[in-house]
């Protein structure tokens, strides 16, 4: 397994979740709930924006690898997954959407798993539309977390909660995208 600096950055990622779900159980004499919103959606942007970082030094300093191709979309998946349970348990956002959005994340790995396997792993490969979905979670989550009103007209829950809906449906066009992508392969091969 090679180590090296966007790697360290994807298990920062990793390593944040347990500290982003902390944030919420701490005593309300420690932060105050507004605190513990802004701690915690710093938290998850910093998280997110190591999300980007990684991939660019990997391509910018030749550090690209299969374990950390491998490793980012998973850390990618936990804190989202994570995220989502705590605003769920929080009541922040529905069910429905924690199960789109997880339930996708599930669906597209096995898929994508089940292609390698057939040797068509090139047919699911990361597309923009992957990438569009990824972003409006990510931008969702972080508005949802925040969940309060700056300066007086900034909304955070609101907005949070229509992108979290926008998030849905992208997070559905794509597990369609890619279920279309992999259709011709299955056809077939399923036993």
């Amino acid at each position: 397994m090679p180590f090296n600096l966007p790697i360290a950055l994807t298990w920062l990622r990793v390593a944040a979740i347990p500290l982003l779900i902390a944030i919420f159980y701490l005593p309300g004499t420690w932060l105050t709930p507004l605190e513990k919103n802004i701690f915690a959606t710093i938290i998850f942007v910093f998280a997110a924006l190591t999300d980007w970082l990684d991939g660019f030094l990997a391509r910018r300093m030749h550090q690209e690898s299969a374990f950390g191709q491998f490793l980012d979309p998973v850390a990618d998946k936990l804190i989202v997954a994570a995220a989502l349970l705590v605003l769920l348990n929080m009541d922040r956002v529905q069910v429905w959407v924690a199960l789109i959005i997880i339930g996708r994340e599930i669906t597209i790995s096995a898929l994508r798993e089940w292609m390698a396997l057939l040797g068509a792993g090139k047919s699911v490969a990361v597309h923009m539309v992957g990438k569009l979905k990824t972003t409006a979670q990510l931008v969702a989550v972080s508005f949802l977390l925040l969940n309060d009103t700056f300066f007086g007209w900034l909304d955070c829950a609101r907005i949070g909660t229509w992108l979290i809906w926008v998030a849905s449906f992208l997070t559905l066009w794509s597990m369609f995208y890619y279920m279309k992508k992999a259709l011709p392969q299955l056809a077939g091969k399923i036993d």
